[in-house]
């Protein structure tokens, strides 16, 4: 095999972005979104490209189909990508079938000096040569390339069963072997829920929704594990009740009724009667919204990720919070007035890939589009450096200490009744530790 590919790292730019306002508004937002995009890759010169899109087409999928097209057909023309010889998308457009549909969408390009490029079919459990360019949209289930689930309606306790889920693809990139996973997570529905605790109710199904995620990844026999990306729309929320406490100490709290229960607001005034917070179901105002939640003090409350550390990494955060931003052109750098402002969009790695990264490189953890409208959502890259030949595939995966850490934080976040925590000791009884953690793992996983 050629030098190049045993010894050069692989320069690779992962981009994470919730569409879903772009289509919603394709007139005003899908060529300057698509143009700031394009700018970021050519000053960055990756080559293997990872977009991971979610609520592509918007909330009115159906009307918005033609400028989802239109946005492939641009993306797949652009000048800046003419030297990407291998192309493989896939979107997941078919919104009459409920129990699949999650409107994620998965874009790779990959450079033509790119030595060694193979993907995973995960029907046939083996690896393909990658060539050409595959366009894959409306209806993807049958697509073998990519592993794509809805999570099960009873995560969804406080409201419609949704468009939530994951997508993933497996990449071989000149020998190093990873997996690439999109993921959208369920959102807040009420702003003043969200305050009464830390974890929310909202936060506590996120997490639930996640480590069941990761497990069906770590023991996954039939296409055995391997390092992993994880990146798309967390939803991740700041601890709000904290949060809340700490803008309005020293302020009194009034509570407006009106005649609509889910209009109910809190309001937090000072000594004068000026009101300086107000929190409501879906509206969360401070009287100096645009700076206050970008101030560095706010990492502080940044805490939902806190528990999952020992089984999902991230590199240091120093860009403000990614969500919500004005749809308007004229307003790219500020906040509505709707939410809390947060770090919903992340890039997150499993522990054993980071032994693929090159860290003596220069690595970029940062967003897309500071000073330009890019709907709601900021889109957030990692610009890394990727080692070759690290063929790390677990074909024989085995509940490792990474597992076990798994499904200690799945009892923690189901065992309601303690009904698990009671099975685990019956199993255990009668088997090796480690084999009890794969039987609770079968017996209550969904």
């Amino acid at each position: 095999m050629e030098s190049s590919v045993n010894d050069e790292s692989l320069p690779c730019l992962l981009v994470t972005a919730n569409v879903g306002s772009v289509f919603e508004d394709p007139s005003r937002l899908l060529l300057p979104w698509l143009k700031e995009f394009l700018t970021k890759v050519t000053e960055l010169q990756p080559k293997f490209l990872a977009l991971h899109m979610q609520e592509v087409g918007g909330k009115t999928y159906e009307k918005s189909m033609e400028y989802v097209q239109e946005f492939i057909k641009n993306l797949c023309a652009a000048s800046e990508l003419n030297d990407y010889n291998v192309c493989r998308i896939y979107l997941d457009e078919d919104f009459n079938t409920a129990e699949h549909f999650t409107a994620l969408g998965n874009v790779y390009f990959s450079h033509k000096s790119i030595k060694s490029l193979k993907i995973w079919n995960f029907l046939s459990h083996e690896w393909e040569k990658a060539e050409g360019k595959n366009i894959h949209t409306g209806s993807i289930e049958a697509i073998a390339t990519k592993e794509k689930a809805k999570f099960p309606q009873h995560f969804f306790p406080e409201c419609k069963w949704s468009r939530k889920g994951f997508m993933r693809t497996r990449w071989e990139l000149n020998g190093t072997v990873l997996d690439f996973i999109n993921i959208h997570l369920f959102h807040d529905a009420s702003n003043l829920a969200a305050c009464e605790e830390f974890p929310s109710v909202y936060c506590k199904t996120r997490r639930r929704a996640l480590i069941h995620t990761l497990e069906r990844f770590h023991l996954d026999c039939r296409n055995g594990v391997a390092p992993y990306f994880i990146f798309g729309d967390f939803n991740f929320r700041l601890d709000q009740q904290g949060l809340v406490k700490k803008l309005t100490e020293h302020l009194t709290t009034h509570r407006i009724q009106s005649v609509k229960n889910d209009s109910t607001k809190l309001q937090f005034r000072n000594s004068l009667g000026d009101n300086v917070l107000t929190v409501g179901k879906k509206e969360f105002t401070h009287n100096d919204h645009q700076s206050t939640f970008k101030e560095e003090w706010m990492k502080e409350y940044d805490r939902e990720m806190d528990p999952l550390l020992e089984i999902l990494t991230e590199y240091p955060i120093k860009f403000p919070p990614t969500y919500p931003y004005e749809e308007e052109p004229e307003l790219p750098s500020s906040y509505m007035s709707t939410r809390c402002p947060a770090w919903c969009d992340r890039i997150l790695l499993s522990p054993t890939i980071q032994e693929l990264i090159d860290e003596e490189r220069e690595l970029d953890y940062s967003i897309i589009g500071e000073s330009i409208c890019m709907g709601d959502h900021k889109p957030v890259y990692l610009n890394i450096q990727l080692k070759s030949q690290q063929a790390f595939l677990d074909q024989n995966p085995r509940p490792s200490e990474e597992l076990q850490e798994v499904v200690r934080l799945y009892v923690e976040n189901n065992d309601v009744n303690g009904e698990i925590e009671q099975r685990y000791i019956e199993i255990s009884t009668n088997s090796e530790p480690e084999e009890s953690i794969t039987e609770i793992y079968k017996e209550t996983t969904f």
